[in-house]
């Protein structure tokens, strides 16, 4: 999921680029979702550390609590998040070289007087671009909607009963998609494991897996025991050798 965080404390700045986020992905048939914030606090803080899938930000340099660059250096030093885009679209075009020269892996420094809004498309031309071939993804179209989950993302996948369709269970949620488990199994790779003719996992998902109640506790809390005997024991060989 394409998740784009707006830090600005002017609502109606916040809501130009949120238009023309919504105009630019009418195009394209992906999951979304706009999150805004007046100040970098607690609930941006929040945000930021959620895994919510690929995120892009766009941030002014200076609100009435935080600055951008102070968010920037969180996200990529703190939080270790070397991979989410970071935008910085301020008012205060003298911070510039500060900004570009910090190590921060800025995409671009844009001027809110300068050309802003072409200047905002660009960027989101750039982003999809990127979103699109930087990890290897699940994707399926469903309901008319296109659905590119990426596999780090993905925790298990689980047979819906009394269907051929499927339940992808990911960090962020929840998706239906209208394939056989043997089907969607094809487009994942070395780090799925199929441990019943009802689940496939994800190794990297794994907390810990008690071996004598057949039972994996996945990082995000939740668990199971569908795993039959012979993906039990596929299941052993292959945590054993990769830890």
């Amino acid at each position: 999921m394409l998740n784009f965080i707006i830090c600005d404390d002017e609502k109606e700045f916040r809501g130009m680029i949120d238009k023309e986020i919504e105009k630019f992905m009418m195009n394209y048939d992906v999951n979304y979702k706009v999150y805004q914030f007046e100040t970098y606090d607690e609930k941006f803080e929040k945000i930021a550390k959620s895994d919510l899938g690929f995120k892009v930000y766009f941030f002014d340099i200076k609100t009435t609590k935080g600055s951008g660059l102070d968010a920037a250096r969180y996200i990529r030093e703190e939080l270790d998040d070397w991979n989410s885009i970071i935008v910085i679209v301020t008012a205060f075009s003298e911070y510039r070289y500060e900004a570009l020269s910090n190590r921060l892996y800025l995409l671009d420094f844009i001027s809110k007087f300068d050309r802003c809004k072409p200047k905002i498309k660009e960027i989101l031309k750039i982003v999809y671009k990127n979103y699109n071939s930087r990890e290897k993804c699940l994707n399926y179209e469903y309901n008319y909607i296109l659905y590119k989950i990426e596999l780090k993302n993905i925790i298990f996948i689980e047979k819906e009963q009394d269907s051929k369709r499927c339940i992808v269970y990911t960090t962020y949620g929840t998706f239906k998609a209208p394939f056989t488990l043997s089907a969607i199994y094809k487009q994942l790779d070395k780090r799925f494991l199929k441990v019943h003719k009802s689940l496939i996992l994800n190794i990297d998902k794994i907390k810990t897996y008690d071996i004598k109640e057949n039972e994996v506790l996945f990082v995000n809390g939740m668990s199971t025991n569908l795993i039959s005997r012979s993906g039990r024991k596929e299941l052993v060989e292959y945590v054993t050798n990769n830890n």
